[in-house]
């Protein structure tokens, strides 16, 4: 007799990811878009009976969200969700996700979904995703971020979101330093703001000020120059365990 796995999820989605797709590109992914794969994630994690996390092997790769779950974590308008739900549907199988593996010296692009539907009558999407992905989106937690969605449910940028997820995985540290080579990679801005102080203002800048609004956190920069020219960001808040 085959025994039943029996898994407990928490009432508050939370989402668990490794550290690697802190850092990763999310190619033309909108913050909409970003978010709805966020929440599909926070349907993986769960532990079984004893509280234990689940093994890799354990995990589920097929799951559904509906625009009522997406309207009630994320507080936006029923219908508004039905579109996000139906464009995320096809940057989620045509976005390759790029991740660094430093220790290979390579560049690893990863396709997110193997399968994503669409159901306009019911209004949920169904998804599959791929093998590749799901070694990323595992529980080991020495090796991964966790927060609830609630918790980025009302920061307005794409990079505000990104940014937050930084902070999380240095937390106790209480500062980051990336490049700014680093910083256009993880926003994915392309070609965008070509400028420094106009990349800084469109991204790092305005995230540091709407977490700001929102947290205590003391959320502050530092620009480091190799002469008259900003080559990294330090980015220094509140200590948290």
């Amino acid at each position: 007799m085959t025994n039943v796995l029996q898994v407990l999820k928490s009432k508050m989605p939370k989402t668990y990811k490794s550290k690697k797709l802190n850092t990763a590109n999310f190619g033309n992914f909108s913050h909409s878009d970003y978010q709805v794969f966020l929440h599909l994630v926070s349907k993986i994690g769960g532990v079984d009976e004893f509280g234990k996390y689940l093994q890799p092997h354990q995990l589920e790769r097929e799951h559904v969200l509906t625009a009522k779950e997406f309207s009630e974590v994320f507080e936006t308008n029923i219908h508004h969700s039905y579109r996000v739900l139906k464009k995320a549907v096809d940057r989620l199988m045509k976005t390759d996700i790029q991740v660094e593996r430093l220790d290979l010296k390579e560049t690893w692009r990863i396709n997110i979904c193997s399968m994503a539907k669409y159901n306009k009558g019911n209004g949920y999407i169904s998804i599959k995703f791929t093998d590749d992905i799901m070694p990323y989106l595992a529980q080991v937690k020495q090796k991964f971020v966790l927060y609830n969605l609630k918790e980025i449910a009302n920061f307005g940028s794409l990079y505000t979101t990104r940014l937050y997820e930084l902070i999380q995985e240095f937390k106790e540290t209480g500062w980051i330093l990336k490049s700014i080579d680093q910083l256009r990679d993880i926003f994915a801005v392309g070609d965008k703001f070509k400028t420094y102080n106009n990349f800084k203002q469109k991204t790092f800048g305005h995230a540091c000020q709407e977490i700001n609004d929102q947290y205590d956190m003391d959320m502050r920069f530092e620009e480091i120059k190799e002469g008259r020219k900003v080559v990294a960001v330090k980015f220094l808040f509140k200590k948290t365990l």
